[in-house]
């Protein structure tokens, strides 16, 4: 469990991230989607504890994603972001509609222990607590196909619409793994209106978590095509810069 990596001794590149999975309800999967998305193969949410390097400086952060098809393709549809870092957050949304948005992170591995702590507008709405228990085996190279919405709405008191129209960026990433070890622990999800975790996508089977040292081989963003622009209206209303349903920039009302 304590192999020797080729990293220098508290060097923020090669840290592992902390993955929880478990499986939901289907039905509360699907209404999480906008128009354009159906659910993936499995109800599966994947929540990421990570502190990745960007743009030079280190970033935590927990994103959240469900299993999701798209035209066919299976991946993952990101809800949403939640980092610490406020320089990323408008730059990401606005190239690329990548749903950022600000939070207080803490994220450690003390030897074999792991732990997590995402806080955001007051409310601590995760925890993790657990122990390093085995080496998994690292499996072969992978894809990672990741689901964004770019739009920007129209510019009017009055009139709904956009001024850029919904369009689905396409992230694909290409993986292999240095390590994977397993972890077992408690996680804790809190309700709270701004990250509706517990309320839209509660769990219904026992989380699987591990974590996992990546290595980066490639990622592409690309711009892709258009979403029904009529449909996925109301679904422009999001709670701050993620993708959970919401109204006016808050929690959901009505």
């Amino acid at each position: 469990m304590n192999e020797n990596l080729a990293t220098t001794p508290g060097d923020h590149y090669n840290w592992p991230m902390l993955k929880i999975r478990y499986l939901t309800d289907p039905a509360k999967l699907a209404a999480v989607l906008p128009p354009g998305f159906e659910p993936g193969s499995r109800p599966e949410v994947t929540l990421t504890v990570y502190n990745v390097p960007v743009n030079g400086e280190p970033e935590q952060g927990l994103l959240t994603t469900v299993s999701c098809t798209y035209k066919g393709r299976e991946g993952q549809f990101a809800l949403g972001y939640a980092i610490d870092k406020e320089a990323e957050i408008f730059i990401s949304q606005e190239k690329f509609g990548q749903p950022k948005y600000p939070a207080d992170i803490l994220y450690y591995r003390l030897m074999d222990q792991v732990g997590a702590r995402v806080c955001h507008q007051g409310y601590t709405f995760l925890e993790f607590s657990g122990q390093v228990t085995d080496t998994l085996d690292n499996g072969p190279r992978f894809d990672e196909y990741e689901f964004w919405v770019k739009y920007s709405r129209a510019a009017s008191y009055t009139k709904p619409g956009f001024d850029f129209p919904p369009h689905v960026v396409n992230v694909v990433s290409n993986y292999g793994t240095v390590q994977k070890l397993k972890v077992e622990g408690e996680l804790i999800l809190r309700d709270s209106p701004w990250d509706p975790i517990t309320e839209r996508l509660p769990p219904s089977s026992r989380p699987e978590t591990w974590l996992w040292t990546p290595e980066f081989l490639g990622r592409s963003v690309d711009l892709g095509d258009p979403l029904d622009a009529d449909a996925f209206e109301p679904w422009a209303s999001t709670i701050g810069n993620s993708r959970w349903l919401g109204t006016n920039g808050g929690p959901l009302k009505g």
